[in-house]
């Protein structure tokens, strides 16, 4: 098995949580894992990203190549077209269509869904309406991480473990919001 997936958005959307419950996970399939992220500009609304590399084998890099990602899960969807060079020829794109406007010049919304509509395996979601209907209006992270869940190559109840287990200092509320934001993006993404 191996997975290479880029996590793109905002800063604070929610993007390494989203990272840290695919790594628990990863770890509890006895998966090899290694992680890159960049989230400097997080606090001023700026790009992050974070390269997220899982596999039965040994990982040399911690980085992932241009044209390599299985993946990219994006809460953004210019985040979304902005990492294209690094996807696959068969790879996904899993993402938020709601944009995040935090530049006078932002593209049109209906171009930028019209691209991605294009590309041969892509899921495209309102995650935050998914996430407010299931009653974690803040989830939008965790019900994206729902939609992509098929796709992942790891058990969908080992992603649930990572959600209890990451969010558990929290409480147990958020922990059920979590997972009910979850299960409704998986949902969601299977209609």
């Amino acid at each position: 098995m191996k997975k290479d997936i880029i996590l793109a958005g905002v800063g604070g959307q929610g993007i390494l949580s989203i990272a840290a419950v695919i790594g628990h996970a990863a770890i509890k399939e006895n998966l090899y894992i290694k992680q890159a992220e960049v989230h400097g500009m997080s606090q001023r609304g700026g790009d992050v990203q974070s390269h997220l590399r899982l596999s039965s084998d040994p990982i040399a890099s911690d980085l992932i190549a241009r044209g390599c990602a299985d993946v990219i899960i994006s809460l953004e969807p210019m985040e979304a077209l902005r990492y294209l060079p690094f996807l696959a020829p068969d790879g996904w794109i899993v993402t938020n269509t709601t944009p995040f406007v935090n530049i006078p010049n932002y593209p049109d919304a209906d171009a930028l869904l019209k691209e991605l509509r294009s590309r041969k395996n892509v899921i495209l979601l309102d995650v935050d309406a998914v996430a407010k209907a299931a009653g974690n209006p803040r989830g939008s992270n965790i019900a994206l991480l729902g939609a992509c869940s098929g796709i992942l190559g790891i058990e969908h109840e080992k992603l649930e473990t990572g959600i209890r287990d990451i969010f558990s200092r929290k409480g147990s509320a958020v922990v059920e919001a979590n997972l009910a934001a979850f299960r409704a993006g998986a949902a969601e993404a299977k209609a």
